[in-house]
């Protein structure tokens, strides 16, 4: 065996016990998702604000590029079967390299202590009535927040303040630095398979899909700033984006407090939906409006992205999968809070 063979071996062999030996979830919450991981996350993503170009697309870019020209020289040089051979263990060698840069820039976050077991959060809270009831409380805050919501545009520096705001008031010691929000080559996929957002694990930044409607901008933005703030969790993300959003102005609470609506909404049977009051007109368009973008992708694309996202969540330790987005209603409701929607601490 060459010594290149012996160093991809190691490298694999690391990447598998990284990928299944259990970390402390204190020990991983202590020292790097509140700690290294930030100083990381500063810098990075400070770096790839500086250019409006979603730094992935340069990377995939790239590495097609030399994937290649690699695959052509080396059928050249040593025939198909064995280019088919060295190309595997390179295959091999690279997506272990990845995963060891993925876990280190951002996806230890996965394994860091649960946000239900840092605040004042009751399971025997999650009932019927307080469903019902905070569902009501997000249809009201909708109706009255329509009018001063659509009069507004949406700023990234109007949702800096709050999103600060909403980490100190979570125990953060040390503060994310936002992405500015970018648009991809991966738009048109994003619209297809009706994809709203994603934070870029390697460079630390956020792309948006274009398409997302201004009163939804906020929420989503929010969600992707709470991903680069090390909550890698998809309720956790959504709890974080609809404190965000709740502590800001006009436009982000109307955005908040829309989502809230649609979660609370889906995490009710519908025999008890019946109990909902109904949003006003304006209101109702705008969920109209999201669901006739919805409507506009691709079943199909739309299957396929959520059948990987699901695995990949689950592969990362995450045991709902993709439903763990709407598993934010638990949060939203078995938290105790204190003024302006501060969770308590436990």
């Amino acid at each position: 065996m060459t010594s290149r063979a012996v160093e991809t071996a190691g490298v694999v062999v690391i990447a598998l016990v990284c990928a299944i030996v259990p970390f402390p979830a204190e020990t991983i919450e202590r020292v790097y998702s509140t700690d290294w991981y930030l100083r990381i996350q500063g810098v990075l993503t400070t770096a790839s604000n500086t250019i409006p170009i979603a730094w992935l697309d340069i990377a995939v870019a790239c590495l097609l590029i030399v994937a290649i020209e690699l695959v052509i020289s080396r059928a050249r040089a040593l025939g198909p079967k064995r280019a088919f051979v060295r190309n595997l263990g390179t295959a091999v060698g690279a997506a272990a390299w990845l995963y060891l840069l993925f876990l280190a820039f951002w996806g230890l976050n996965y394994r860091r202590v649960p946000l239900e077991q840092k605040l004042d959060y009751d399971q025997s809270r999650l009932t019927r009535e307080a469903a019902i009831e905070f569902t009501n409380a997000a249809v009201a805050e909708v109706n009255a927040g329509y009018a001063a919501a659509h009069a507004t545009a949406f700023t990234t520096e109007a949702l800096q303040a709050s999103f600060a705001d909403t980490q100190i008031a979570l125990g953060a010691m040390r503060l994310a630095v936002p992405g500015v929000p970018k648009r991809s080559l991966l738009n048109y996929y994003f619209r297809r398979a009706a994809i709203d957002g994603m934070t870029d694990p390697y460079f630390l930044e956020i792309i948006v899909n274009p398409d997302v409607l201004e009163f939804e901008r906020s929420f989503v933005v929010a969600h992707e700033w709470a991903h680069l703030a090390g909550y890698a969790n998809e309720a956790e993300a959504n709890f974080l984006a609809w404190l965000t959003c709740v502590r800001g102005k006009a436009l982000e609470q109307y955005s908040g407090w829309l989502a809230a609506y649609q979660h609370g909404l889906a995490a009710i049977p519908r025999a008890d939906r019946s109990a909902i009051k109904p949003l006003d007109d304006g209101p109702r368009q705008d969920v109209q409006a999201i669901v006739a973008r919805y409507n506009r992708s691709s079943p199909m694309m739309r299957r396929t992205a959520r059948g990987v996202y699901d695995e990949y969540l689950k592969a990362n330790r995450v045991s709902e999968g993709i439903a763990s987005y709407d598993a934010v209603v638990r949060l939203m409701i078995g938290v105790r809070y204190n003024a302006r929607w501060t969770p308590r601490p436990r």
